[in-house]
């Protein structure tokens, strides 16, 4: 994606099913959980940047032994930093205590971060400021073990407003108003009363405290605790969670709108974003790692037992698109061929804006995560070229004319070069401008002044780095005519489930069509809408309609994408300029179990999708550059 915006967060759970004992003679080292979570973390990298944090949980420790562990760093290499510092703790530990090291009991008990139960979290922040303060995991800390709870996601709530009314209500004076927070107090809450209920039931049978303690730890029902906690959230979430005395849970939204996978041995329980990575780094075959289903939780308790339970009712899945689109990483099995797809579900649309004529045609893509999709669009160009090459054939039978027809090939070169980027002391928005096109350098010589330049993208959002600075570098070549393709449809809407997309008046699909109403004098039909839309945000977001999808009524795909063009169409690029995008039905045909699509339709897959819409749309009008949840 050409355009920078941050998105997503990656989650792992690890929890060791052995004693560290049994690690350190297998693979010659107890802190085999600890580079295996390392390892995850870093493979997820793409998923977060903004930084990182791990807490590992010791099972069955001594009282007044620490048990819980965290460590949150915003350093450049956040993951390296935390690492880097836990790894420091064990060679102090040698060094000191040279005689006491080679014991395995007597390092958990007396190193930090070598416990049996661990989490980590990679942050891209889409709200709130970058800081400690901000990365997960999230501690909750009570003297009684399982009251204790370490929480982190990838996720956003569109009606925190509501739950945090709610946290008031049960008695609670919440310190913050976020998400996290927010969701955290929730399960807080619901794990307090589950303590309580087992507590109650033991005491009227006489057992003493230590011994509800642990049974409390032995019958605690996750599942239970989770349904009552998020029963009335709004939003996508894949979320990890470590109960202090040891049980341990992955949860997923009931629309599946962020991913989560596990893989379980006798080893290991493992749990991530992502599906290869579970893959590399425990080197299993794709069929051994599950998708946690959409409501449901992976359960992991304290003694080693792990099952998957449906929490909440399963809705209608809807998947996030731009996951298989752009943010996984692309060595999964089904992303490679989904990518693949969506580019050759391009090539009729850009066969017809060649007119055929491949010789004067050459290809490319930018940036390298459109590769795979560049890879699928140029098979099926070439499939349509073997076609036409089969009726020429059956026209002559002079044998140079036939090898001259076979030697027409595709013209496929890497034209645009992202360079490192550049620093500048200018601050002033006139003169960063001369310096922006820097960023990204071209082949020369590969581009003749009579060929058209194909150019794939994953996606275009705001279109700024399309004008400012890609296009500006493409000018320097002076193609006849530069057809910028994006693998993903128009982004009309905002995103509310964990993308940074959140503001509707960044989106330049939004901007055309607002310049399209304009051009045809209609302003009033654009304040009517307002006044529409301030009369809906007041009903429930239960009963609201997301009435955006009027601004885009009256034109076609085909007229924003022209639209479009002009606006991010720089002055000094005198070629020709068309826009291509991939259509719904393309998209849907490549990725056809991943329907989350509200960015691009407006069709949210929770009722907080529809408010946040129609309030983006007041923002806009009114002229605040916020994101409305």
């Amino acid at each position: 994606m050409s355009d920078a915006i941050k998105h997503e967060c990656g989650i792992v759970l690890i929890r060791l099913r052995q004693p560290l004992q049994y690690y350190k003679e297998k693979y010659g080292t107890a802190r085999y959980g600890l580079h295996k979570l390392y390892q995850m973390m870093e493979k997820q990298i793409n998923r977060g940047q903004d930084g990182a944090g791990i807490a590992t949980v010791k099972l069955n420790t001594s009282p007044g032994t620490n048990y819980i562990d965290r460590l949150r760093s915003v350093a450049p290499k956040a993951t390296q930093d935390i690492f880097q510092q836990i790894h420091q703790l064990f060679i102090d530990a040698s060094r000191k205590y040279p005689n006491d090291y080679p014991n395995i009991e007597w390092q958990k008990n007396n190193i930090p971060f070598l416990g049996e139960v661990m989490m980590g979290h990679l942050r891209y922040g889409t709200y709130g400021k970058n800081t400690i303060h901000a990365c997960h995991p999230f501690y909750r800390k009570n003297n009684w073990k399982a009251r204790n709870l370490l929480l982190a996601g990838n996720f956003n709530l569109t009606n925190v407003d509501e739950l945090f009314q709610h946290l008031i209500e049960l008695g609670q004076h919440p310190s913050e108003k976020t998400d996290t927070v927010t969701a955290m107090e929730k399960i807080g809450h619901f794990l307090d009363k589950e303590n309580e209920r087992i507590f109650r039931i033991y005491k009227e049978k006489n057992y003493d405290n230590a011994q509800i303690s642990l049974k409390i730890q032995e019958e605690l029902n996750v599942a239970s605790i989770l349904y009552e906690s998020t029963k009335k959230w709004d939003g996508g979430y894949a979320m990890v969670g470590i109960i202090g005395h040891g049980d341990a849970f992955v949860m997923r939204d009931p629309n599946g709108i962020r991913p989560a996978y596990y893989y379980a041995d006798n080893e290991v329980v493992v749990a991530a974003s992502e599906r290869p990575v579970i893959q590399s780094v425990f080197n299993v075959p794709l069929e051994f790692v599950n998708e946690i289903q959409p409501g449901c939780a992976l359960i992991v308790k304290a003694n080693g037992n792990v099952y998957e339970e449906q929490v909440l009712s399963q809705s209608i899945k809807k998947s996030c698109s731009f996951e298989r689109i752009y943010f996984s990483r692309g060595n999964d099995a089904d992303i490679y061929s989904e990518r693949r797809q969506l580019g050759k579900q391009l090539a009729p649309k850009i066969w017809r804006a060649i007119n055929g004529d491949i010789k004067s045609t050459v290809f490319s893509y930018i940036p390298n995560t459109a590769e795979i999709a560049f890879g699928g669009l140029i098979d099926c160009i070439e499939e349509i070229l073997n076609k036409q090459k089969l009726q020429q054939l059956a026209q002559t039978n002079n044998e140079n004319e036939k090898l001259n027809i076979l030697n027409v090939r595709p013209r496929v070169h890497k034209i645009v070069w992202k360079d490192v980027k550049q620093r500048t002391f200018i601050t002033d928005d006139e003169n960063r401008d001369v310096l922006v096109d820097l960023g990204y350098d071209v082949s020369y010589n590969q581009v003749k002044p009579s060929d058209t330049l194909v150019v794939l993208d994953d996606s275009i959002v705001r279109g700024t780095t399309l004008k400012k600075n890609i296009l500006r570098t493409l000018a320097r070549l002076n193609p006849k005519k530069i057809i910028i393709v994006s693998s993903a449809p128009q982004i009309r809407y905002p995103d509310c489930y964990g993308i940074d997309m959140s503001i509707l008046g960044h989106f330049v699909a939004f901007q055309a069509a607002i310049a399209l109403l304009k051009e045809q004098d209609k302003e009033k039909f654009i304040q009517d809408l307002y006044e529409q839309i301030k009369q809906e945000i007041q009903k429930p977001k239960e009963e609201q309609t997301n009435l955006v999808k009027k601004i885009y009524e009256p034109f076609t795909e085909e007229e924003i994408s022209k639209k479009i063009a002009e606006i991010v169409k720089p002055t000094e690029l005198k070629s020709d300029l068309e826009i291509i995008y991939q259509s719904i039905e393309g998209l849907h045909k490549s990725c056809p179990n991943h329907l989350g699509d509200w960015y691009f339709t407006g069709d949210y897959p929770t009722p907080g999708g529809n408010k946040v819409a129609n309030k983006s749309f007041i923002n806009f009008i009114e002229g605040k550059n916020e994101r409305a949840y």
